[in-house]
């Protein structure tokens, strides 16, 4: 089996349609995890709003979505609050409402050891990865909670369970995401509001093409060894599919998912030992 993982692991639309008139809004939507779990989203009869940087890579995001008027692009960086609010305000707007937030967009910027780390690099990934979860969230609530029903489900990863040497940045900031979630679990679950971390291993996405290189360096590895350790540590020693973790959001994003709350996800293949 290739450690990159199955090209397509399930047939999309397994849940037939059991998304049906709900509204969903994803940051970094526009590639990798972000761009399949929109595509499932769609298939299950959601509207989709997703969010990007790169307008040439929304167009291109767009026509292969070929939804129509059921997706639409908001663009803009996530290091802003004002921009993140501006999404979750933009769904609505488009929409009339928004049922289903998965904050997606992040990554890592100055992987290097503890005693070498700045504080620049520490408070760009905090922001990338952990402020942009918190500032969409907390816009979302004040939407889903006057409705009672909502389905909050960030893009956490394996690293926000354990540690890695040279990584600390980003092992940091999915820890951070990872609290948020089990505390707002607790505030929001008697409202029809559920709130989970989705934990991929790692996946070779776009980001991950980007980022590993660097991230490889900073623990004295190449890129190919990189994924070699990942797809080794797993217990079947291969890296995940964007696939297989768009279908566990589809899940819970339906009302299928209503009792699974606060929980950290793996999809990981076995990696996590929690």
């Amino acid at each position: 089996t290739s450690r990159y993982g199955p090209d397509d692991t399930r047939t999309q639309g397994v849940f037939m349609g059991t998304l049906d008139g709900r509204v969903a809004c994803i940051t970094g939507g526009t590639r990798g995890i972000g761009l399949a779990i929109a595509k499932d989203f769609l298939n299950e009869g959601a509207k989709v709003v997703v969010n990007g940087r790169d307008e040439a890579k929304a167009e291109r995001t767009l026509a292969e979505l070929d939804a129509g008027d059921d997706a639409f692009y908001i663009p803009g960086d996530v290091k802003q609050r004002e921009v993140c609010e501006a999404i979750v305000d933009g769904t609505v707007d488009r929409f009339g409402r928004i049922d289903i937030l998965v904050p997606n967009a992040g990554g890592s910027s100055g992987n290097a050891p503890v005693a070498e780390l700045t504080d620049e690099a520490m408070q760009d990934t905090l922001v990338w990865n952990f402020w942009h979860t918190f500032w969409t969230m907390r816009r979302a609530f004040h939407y889903m909670i006057p409705q009672e029903w909502g389905r909050v489900m960030p893009v956490s990863s394996v690293e926000g369970k354990v540690g890695k040497p040279g990584l600390a940045v980003y092992v940091v900031s999915k820890h951070a995401i990872n609290g948020l979630v089990k505390s707002a679990a607790h505030e929001v679950g008697t409202l029809g509001i559920t709130v989970n971390a989705l934990c991929p291993g790692a996946i070779e996405t776009d980001t991950m093409i980007e980022q590993g290189p660097p991230a490889a360096e900073s623990m004295g590895l190449t890129y190919e060894g990189l994924l070699d350790v990942f797809a080794s540590e797993s217990a079947i020693k291969r890296l995940n599919g964007v696939e297989e973790v768009a279908a566990v959001a589809t899940l819970l994003a339906s009302d299928a998912g209503a009792g699974i709350t606060g929980s950290l996800i793996s999809i990981d293949g076995g990696t996590a030992p929690y």
